[in-house]
This record gives C-alpha cells, sequence and structure tokens, in this order.
C-alpha cells in the first residue's frame, strides 16, 4: 500500500477548457486529488477559482462542469494546466518533479489568445522554465485561489484578477 507521502506519477486526463473565441489562458500547475476525482479544474470545495470567476464575470457561481465550461466560454476564457504528467506527493505542487510540460501551442494556435494568466506562482515559475521558450509569450502572474493561499481573502484576490476581466470583451 502507497503512503501519502510517496510520490506518484500521474497524467493530466481531461482537457483543456476553450473555444475559437477565446480571449485569455489561465493556467494552473497540475489538478489536485481532488480535481482529478472529479475529473475537471479547482474540484476542491475551498478553491475560490470559480468564486472569483462568477464575480469577474457578473455570474452565479457555477455548480457543474456543464455550467463551468458554459461560464469560462461565455466570457472568453481558456483554462488549462503547464503541466501534462510529473511524479506529485498528494496535491503538493511544491513536489512536483520529473515534469511534462502540456502543448500550450497547440491550444493557442486554435484561438487568438492576448494575455496568459497564472494561477499562482508555482504555475507562473513552471511556465517559464517549461513553456515560456516554446510559446514565445509572456505570463501574467496572479494570486493562487488554492485554499492553501490562505493570506488572500476573496476580495483581496480580486484585487488582482480584476485584470483579466480588461481582456475580455463582455
Amino acid at each position: 500500500m502507497k503512503k501519502q507521502n510517496e510520490y506518484k506519477a500521474v497524467s493530466h486526463d481531461f482537457d483543456p477548457v476553450f473555444d475559437e473565441n477565446s480571449q485569455v489562458l489561465i493556467l494552473g500547475t497540475f489538478p489536485s486529488m481532488k480535481s482529478r476525482e472529479h475529473h475537471f479544474y479547482y474540484g476542491h470545495p475551498q478553491n475560490r477559482f470559480w468564486k472569483v470567476i462568477a464575480r469577474l464575470t457578473d455570474s452565479e457561481v457555477p455548480k457543474s462542469i456543464v455550467e463551468k465550461k458554459q461560464l469560462l466560454l461565455q466570457h472568453g476564457i481558456a483554462i488549462w494546466d503547464v503541466i501534462e504528467s510529473c511524479e506529485i506527493i498528494g496535491s503538493s505542487d511544491s513536489s512536483i518533479r520529473n515534469v511534462v510540460a502540456a502543448d500550450l501551442n497547440s491550444l493557442l494556435s486554435q484561438c487568438e489568445i492576448r494575455k496568459i494568466y497564472a494561477n499562482g506562482g508555482t504555475a507562473k515559475k513552471l511556465y517559464e522554465r517549461y513553456s515560456q521558450k516554446t510559446t514565445g509569450r509572456e505570463i501574467i502572474g496572479l494570486p493562487s485561489t488554492s485554499p492553501a493561499n490562505a493570506a488572500y481573502s476573496l476580495d483581496r484576490l480580486m484585487e488582482y484578477w480584476s485584470v483579466i476581466k480588461e481582456e475580455c470583451r463582455w
């Protein structure tokens, strides 16, 4: 039986959310254990991502995966993760090793992304290390919506995340 503190090789098992109208791309690091269980992004109930997106778009907080996808696509927001596969202990971004980066150019070639944002400092660092050279695009770091980022209240997160609203045509 595997211990909680052992590395596990895992692969991303759900697709990015985007369409030809996507204008901004928000990148996370790699799905948490809860997200992997739910087979969709930001699945931990305490993660504030969906509350932030709802506030940005003056929408209700989506509940189902279908509602989440609709909310993103209606507002020109694409989401994905920097990492396609890695070894990780649980959901600990700080434990990530043996990274295989996601092919972000496959998404970027299919829509008119104007800005790329990182959901947290680790996503920004991983993008700069593994992806920026191949995409040729800068990334803007935003504070993580993770419950581990307790220093940021929802209101404080909104102060930073509101820059996304300026890039979209809502």
